[in-house]
């Protein structure tokens, strides 16, 4: 289904809520918008194949602006809010996007800019802004609803790689759908997790990041409720399942963190009965932490593992994730492989590249040596991760190949030493990174974002690093360990330690 499906049947019933004010849009209003949007973007010239950037905050207008793209047979691409203004001109350039759509309070950065971006030709804010942009609202009141047929070709989401290990790629949208075709995503999310139209599902992360962008939009093809959090906060999210009575919900793993060490008094005040699926992915989740997530909510904690070229997909529910700790799950669809760096098939419980194989092919917006970079000889498409899979086929991962860590000759994968550092309960966060070292190659460094900055930081550094001899082998064992007031985690759950790392290697060659 689709936003104007269910708008025939249903239009009063609530497609998006925010979370904190209670605004609510009906589908009715929420197809209404979407689609005099799109009549706005033909009029304007725009039409299917044509690219659309869209830097929008968790508001009411995000949804309506997707789906008026959708409509119109564009292909949009949500841009990070948190990103500099140089970050912001290399996705739009790079996408070809010709009109961008902002919060107002992002007026100021599209004025630093607009000058070096001369192909867009439209700069539209969803609301007013000080500055004399244009407001989306006020350019659609009157403009006709755009008529889009059952067979009528839509648009797509063309989503960016988070950039971890270098530049942010498209990745290519597979064209060519149908308004009424199935949605190969919003299939699966039926298939595991039950969405349909009484979902309840809140989103406590950034709406610009590829999952919760393409899961609340699936929410909207069952018909049900997206409850959109402005801002993730531990408290306010178990304030939001008890008021707007969630059904569903999807977290990082930082955000299970912190609300799991809220206190219990806080945790007792809120009805989570009707809480049913709360779903988690795009960083590895310490098994303990998964532990105290079950123990508190129930059996009905999900994991998966994929990647915005959605080549592939694996899950793993509460009872497997106790039965097999730190595995991410087995494959829904992709066959899963294990190849060493030769290409060579690697037998259980050795480590190796991750390859999805039999899935939807890939391809990276104008960088063809990427893609090919991604693929095998076999056709097989690796995401650029490392891990495992058991004798049952279910997959643990390790980290990706970028950042293991070569000491003494042995490989050492901070994500194990990263799990562990962050359930030290002085811990809030921690990145974990290899440096030169004279005689073993590369040595293990650890960065660490304290709960609260201590006293005695040659101490606080000295237990650290005593926590981990006791849980780790000597060769993980960190050699030192610096304190950093905030890492740089993004809301996806993913820790950009390009940066952090290369700072250290800077300094370890001046």
């Amino acid at each position: 289904m689709n936003p104007q499906v269910v708008a025939q049947s249903a239009p009063d019933r609530a497609a998006t809520i925010m979370a904190a004010t209670g605004e609510t849009m009906t589908y009715g209003e929420l197809d209404s918008l979407a689609r005099k949007f799109a009549g706005l973007l033909r009029r304007l010239g725009f039409g299917p194949g044509d690219h659309l950037a869209m830097m929008i905050d968790n508001e009411i207008m995000y949804h309506p602006v997707a789906w008026g793209a959708w409509y119109a047979g564009l292909y949009f691409t949500p841009v990070s809010t948190r990103l500099t203004a140089s970050e912001v001109a290399y996705l739009v350039e790079d996408s070809g996007s010709r009109i961008v759509i902002a919060s107002p309070a992002h007026e100021g950065l599209i004025g630093e800019i607009k000058p070096g971006l001369p192909q867009v030709a439209h700069w539209i804010l969803t609301g007013p802004g000080a500055g004399g942009t244009p407001s989306l609202r006020t350019l659609i009141e009157s403009e006709a609803e755009l008529a889009v047929g059952p067979t009528d070709a839509v648009g797509a989401d063309m989503l960016y790689s988070s950039g971890t290990t270098g530049r942010p790629k498209g990745i290519k949208p597979r064209g060519g759908a149908k308004r009424d075709e199935p949605n190969p995503l919003a299939s699966l999310l039926t298939q595991l997790y039950g969405f349909d139209a009484a979902t309840r599902y809140l989103t406590p992360a950034p709406l610009y990041h590829g999952s919760p962008t393409k899961y609340s939009m699936a929410v909207h093809r069952a018909g049900g409720t997206n409850i959109i959090m402005e801002g993730f906060d531990a408290e306010g999210a178990l304030a939001a399942i008890d008021r707007h009575r969630v059904t569903h919900s999807q977290w990082v793993p930082t955000m299970l963190q912190r609300m799991a060490r809220l206190p219990d008094e806080t945790k007792a005040r809120y009805d989570l009965s009707s809480h049913r699926v709360a779903i988690h992915a795009a960083a590895p989740c310490p098994p303990e932490l998964k532990q105290q997530m079950i123990d508190w909510w129930g059996p009905i904690v999900w994991e998966f593992y994929a990647g915005s070229e959605a080549v592939g997909y694996t899950s793993i529910d509460s009872a497997e994730a106790l039965a097999r700790p730190g595995s991410v799950g087995r494959s829904v669809f992709g066959d899963l492989h294990i190849l060493d760096g030769d290409g060579k098939a690697l037998p259980a419980r050795e480590i190796g590249h991750i390859y999805f194989a039999n899935g939807p092919a890939m391809e990276y917006h104008k960088d063809p040596a990427k893609t090919a970079r991604a693929y095998n000889d076999r056709g097989w498409v690796t995401l650029g991760d490392m891990g495992w899979l058991d004798e049952e086929g279910y997959l643990y991962l390790a980290d990706r190949k970028d950042f293991m860590i070569i000491t003494g000759g042995v490989n050492v994968y901070p994500a194990e030493i990263e799990q562990l550092l962050v359930m030290h309960p002085e811990v809030d966060d921690a990145a974990v990174f290899g440096i030169p070292n004279e005689d073993f190659g590369q040595e293990v460094k650890a960065v660490i974002q304290p709960g609260v900055w201590p006293d005695d930081e040659a101490a606080f550094q000295d237990a650290i690093i005593a926590y981990c001899r006791a849980h780790l082998s000597r060769i993980k064992v960190p050699r030192s360990v610096d304190l950093s007031p905030e890492l740089p985690r993004q809301p996806n759950g993913k820790l950009y330690k390009t940066a952090l790392r290369a700072a250290y290697l800077k300094e370890s060659q001046s």
